[in-house]
């Protein structure tokens, strides 16, 4: 286990949302909603690019603590709510904090935000997020 403390910052993890990739998840998870690369379907919805999947979210969290933590850390409870859209080649940040700290584990307050290619914050995705990490 690591020496962490409350108030210690997860470190920030930006993703691309690229079509590639969006396409590559759905195949992996076997989620083929039109909304996530139908062009014709979207402009049917008034939307003028495709959604990226709400799921993808929950990956980047854990890719976010077990790059920062590592392989023994496990990430025993993962709660959040979606803020808003996020389209095909938008850029999103995960980042937080650490809440509570023990010799056990460790609970993370994060949020994702959809930012910028330079990393100016434009608006949230996913937040609130709550994280519960133990030791394996």
């Amino acid at each position: 286990m690591k020496d962490i403390k409350v108030g210690d910052q997860v470190p920030a993890l930006t993703k691309h949302c690229t079509l590639t990739s969006m396409i590559a998840y759905a195949g992996a998870t076997w989620d083929w909603h039109r909304l996530h690369y139908d062009h014709d379907y979207l402009k049917s919805k008034g939307l003028s690019s495709p959604v990226v999947d709400g799921q993808v979210f929950g990956a980047y969290v854990v890719q976010a603590i077990q790059d920062w933590l590592g392989e023994s850390a496990f990430i025993s409870e993962l709660d959040f709510r979606y803020a808003g859209l996020v389209f095909a080649e938008e850029h999103v940040q995960v980042s937080g904090e650490v809440t509570e700290a023990s010799s056990s584990g460790i609970s993370l307050s994060l949020n994702i935000d959809v930012v910028s290619a330079n990393g100016t914050v434009l608006r949230p995705a996913v937040t609130p997020i709550t994280a519960k990490v133990v030791w394996r």
